[in-house]
């Protein structure tokens, strides 16, 4: 294939990847599943563990966008196959002349760039009534998108199965991600973790989000910025991975 006839290709790509993403945000983004999963839960769960504690303003929005971008970026997958492949356009959208990690992508970008929006609006909110700062505005930027294409990319794997419901992804989805919430380092900071319970918690993706996020809103970490980078890249290509894997054999077996 000659560069011509690959960057053509690329275009291509980008072009029905891009016309997907626009399909999905118009058709989705305001479905019930949505809203309930993606946006009233993480609300929920901030209030009730963190506003009593007496957080100071930077601790709690770096709670909170870690809380927000973890459950609305990965409630995205678990709602729009299972729609889709009950409606019959996931069959079409697979035969269509598009490459499967071209709608994997377009699809991680759905559901980072809905927690992207909610992570904003939660920073503009805290900043108006709190006074909450950014250390790193930069860092900041680069910590919310990195983890919501990651967090994404987890609720795609979990909905690449034969699921036509959204509440049949929601209840593995949630069984999933609440162990994972609870071992990382949101409720209970890295530094004031026994050494068995920092163990466990290095198991939870959102460990990492939660400590880039720290290092981004007050300044400071536990870990490396650097190796919380790495590990949030490296999920978002195992995710992706396993994902179209997953895809591929939904596919042979007919679901």
């Amino acid at each position: 294939m000659s560069e011509e006839s690959r960057m053509d290709r690329i275009r291509g790509e980008f072009s029905q990847a891009w016309a997907l993403f626009l399909k999905d945000v118009r058709t989705y983004y305001l479905t019930p599943p949505m809203v309930m999963w993606g946006l009233a839960l993480p609300l929920f769960m901030f209030f009730s563990f963190s506003v009593r504690r007496g957080l100071a303003p930077q601790t709690g929005i770096a709670r909170l966008l870690a809380l927000t971008t973890f459950f609305t970026a990965s409630s995205a997958g678990s709602v729009i196959f299972p729609l889709e492949r009950r409606a019959r356009t996931y069959d079409r959208l697979m035969a269509a002349p598009m490459a499967l990690i071209t709608i994997l992508l377009s699809r991680s970008s759905v559901g980072a760039f809905f927690a992207v929006g909610i992570s904003l609006l939660s920073l503009l909110t805290g900043w108006a009534l709190f006074g909450a700062s950014v250390a790193q505005p930069a860092l900041l930027t680069v910590a919310v998108i990195l983890s919501a294409y990651s967090f994404s990319a987890l609720g795609i794997l979990v909905a690449s199965g034969s699921a036509q419901s959204p509440g049949q992804i929601m209840m593995p989805s949630t069984l999933l991600r609440w162990p994972l919430l609870f071992i990382s380092g949101i409720f209970v900071p890295l530094d004031r973790m026994g050494v068995w319970a920092r163990g466990v918690s290095y198991l939870s993706p959102l460990t990492y989000a939660q400590d880039l996020l720290n290092h981004a809103v007050l300044g400071t970490g536990v870990q490396s910025i650097v190796l919380d980078v790495a590990v949030l890249a490296l999920l978002l290509i195992l995710f992706l991975g396993g994902a179209s894997k997953l895809q591929r054999r939904s596919r042979k077996l007919g679901y």
